[in-house]
């Protein structure tokens, strides 16, 4: 009693003074320094806090499966992914479907549908949506790592586990929102459905994209924590306090293309406190998982 007494003064103590995450940070150095790192661990340590910017990306090709549980083979299987990348890059120059002119996100692309058996085609004409996303993804993935090949192997992973694990949830995260909706501000909900803006939000930039490109990069790591931890519904929370936010700016929009646009471009201040609020409301409405170290 007196150690969990001495563990929440503590706690206080650390917050006050701006070290909030102090305790958590020490939680997650233990976890990282099994031999075998439990990923079930790392899962909800991850839903439960922020990670420490020095671990993300660690944790991220962890969860990802990049890297093996196994500490002791991390940096023989990166040297591995290195290799692969090389040769990947190698045999698109070989086939002329890369210049030295090409911009590294459609140098990813390509090689992602290289990889994936599609045929790797012009980037010039229209996109499909999910190469659309790749490319979203992979160019705000570019501004969180500081290097070509983490960078690729990370959007590639990442795309992956959208493709995979939430292909069937992706598509009910609409009705989902306004589930969500309703409950928080059934007015605001009221008034998209009267100016008919229900059905033309930005689905596909918040869902699909995981708001790649709508958020700066900061603030969407760590969205993206919980989306690779395994949670796609904060999303939706996301979305949802992304127009409490607003609610505002909103109400005064009567035009469903407005609406679609603003929400489309919100502004990029205070996005830290957007995602805080965000992950209190997904804590709220699905609970906050039990960690243990």
């Amino acid at each position: 009693m007196v150690e969990e007494s001495q563990r929440n003064f503590r706690s206080v103590y650390y917050e006050k003074v701006g070290f909030r995450g102090v305790e958590e940070k020490k939680s997650l150095e233990i976890l990282l320094k099994d031999d075998r790192l439990d990923v079930e661990k790392l899962c909800t340590f991850s839903q439960r806090f922020p990670l420490p910017s020095m671990y993300r990306i660690l944790v991220w090709k962890v969860l990802l499966g990049i890297l093996p549980p196994h500490r002791e083979s991390h940096a023989l299987v990166m040297m591995y992914r290195k290799e692969q990348y090389q040769d990947i890059l190698h045999a698109l120059h070989v086939i002329q479907a890369i210049q030295d002119s090409t911009t590294k996100v459609n140098v990813h692309l390509h090689m992602y549908l290289l990889e994936a058996g599609k045929r790797s085609h012009s980037l010039t004409g229209p996109l499909d949506p999910e190469d659309e996303a790749f490319l979203a993804v992979t160019k705000a993935m570019e501004e969180m790592v500081d290097n070509d090949v983490d960078c690729y192997w990370l959007s590639r992973s990442f795309v992956s586990l959208l493709n995979t694990k939430y292909r069937d949830s992706l598509p009910q995260l609409p009705k989902v929102f306004e589930h969500y909706l309703s409950l928080e501000d059934s007015r605001l909900l009221s008034h998209l459905k009267v100016c008919s803006a229900l059905s033309r939000l930005p689905y596909d930039l918040w869902f699909n994209r995981c708001f790649a490109g709508c958020l700066p990069e900061s603030s969407l790591q760590r969205i993206w924590d919980k989306v690779i931890s395994g949670s796609c519904k904060i999303l939706v929370f996301l979305a949802v306090e992304i127009l409490l936010t607003f609610k505002m700016k909103i109400m005064a929009l009567n035009n469903a293309e407005a609406v679609r646009e603003f929400l489309a471009n919100i502004p990029q201040e205070n996005t830290d406190a957007v995602v805080s609020k965000a992950v209190a409301l997904w804590h709220k409405h699905c609970g906050t998982p039990v960690h243990s170290v």
